[in-house]
């Protein structure tokens, strides 16, 4: 009885807010989030911060820090709040009519797969809805998603902690491209020529697709020299032009070669394929928008 009446004494409003300064981290972001002011934002983090006995938030540079109070808080709070948000809602979701921001965690690889077709689809069937878009190291974009500050991660991941489930979006194999000018006409890539050439690598912090490669070839104990190593493959093709560098990358990364004048050839040896995985925390199995992006993730990433 006593905890039923210390909560009729509390506006949950404030958890809200509170939902939205933990992830925003920032006043005017968290209140333009709100469609609230930031002065009432200012006022209920003072509220926020009575009630828990905690500062919560402090000023750092570029906004918020959380303090290991509301660290802790987050994934429970997110949990509790999606939990409510499906009882008062229930399956219920019109994407149509919706205004809502999704945060999605992804590479740049995965965001040229992923959203051309996903934002044409948001802005014919969803107006309303909002995607912020950022990207980290593997783990860091698991670890994202556990403390509730992103909806869904998208990429390839070797190991899934217990509370995070995933579904294939698609297989994903191996290309090695060249410019056409560095091989005879006619020629087939051999390992032994592979392995003579100088190669661009495109690698993340944490090894991303390249690690597949080089463990492959260290199966067969073999290493190459990496002669460019960048983080993105958006520019990757182009380093080739007039070079003798040879890429291996995803199928995908390089749609096609018109207009690129790129030589297209399977890799020498055996590379494992992989699937591309779209990662969510089981707190957002009830949830209907969350359901209706994944569905729209899915369609977006099929071949027309």
């Amino acid at each position: 009885m006593h905890q039923t009446n210390s909560l009729r004494a509390i506006d949950l409003n404030l958890l809200v807010i509170l939902e939205a300064l933990l992830s925003e981290r920032h006043l005017s972001r968290a209140a333009q989030r709100l469609h609230m002011s930031q002065p009432a934002v200012s006022h209920a983090l003072a509220r926020l911060r009575h009630l828990l006995g905690d500062p919560l938030l402090l000023r750092g540079k570029g906004g918020f820090q959380p303090t290991a109070r509301a660290l802790a808080l987050a994934r429970p709070l997110a949990e509790a709040l999606q939990n409510v948000r499906s009882v008062l809602g229930g399956a219920v979701f019109n994407a149509a009519s919706t205004q809502r921001v999704f945060r999605l965690a992804m590479s740049d690889y995965g965001a040229a797969q992923v959203l051309p077709a996903l934002l044409r689809r948001l802005r014919t069937d969803a107006p309303g809805i909002d995607l912020s878009i950022s990207y980290a190291s593997r783990p860091a974009m698991l670890a994202a998603l556990q403390d509730g500050e992103i909806d869904l991660a998208l990429g390839v991941f070797a190991q899934l902690p217990q509370q995070l489930h995933s579904d294939i979006l698609f297989e994903e194999t191996f290309i090695c491209a060249m410019d056409p000018a560095s091989l005879a006409p006619g020629q087939v890539l051999t390992l032994e020529a592979y392995l003579a050439r100088p190669h661009v690598l495109v690698a993340s912090t944490d090894g991303g697709m390249a690690g597949e490669v080089d463990a492959a070839l260290a199966k067969l104990g073999k290493t190459r020299r990496v002669a460019v190593r960048l983080p993105h493959w958006t520019v990757a093709p182009e380093l080739l032009k007039g070079t003798d560098l040879i890429l291996t990358v995803a199928r995908r990364a390089v749609p096609g070669h018109e207009g690129q004048a790129l030589m297209l050839q399977a890799p020498p040896f055996a590379i494992a394929p992989f699937g591309f995985e779209l990662v969510r925390h089981h707190r957002t199995d009830g949830d209907a928008g969350i359901a209706w992006l994944r569905a729209a993730i899915a369609a977006a990433v099929q071949p027309a």
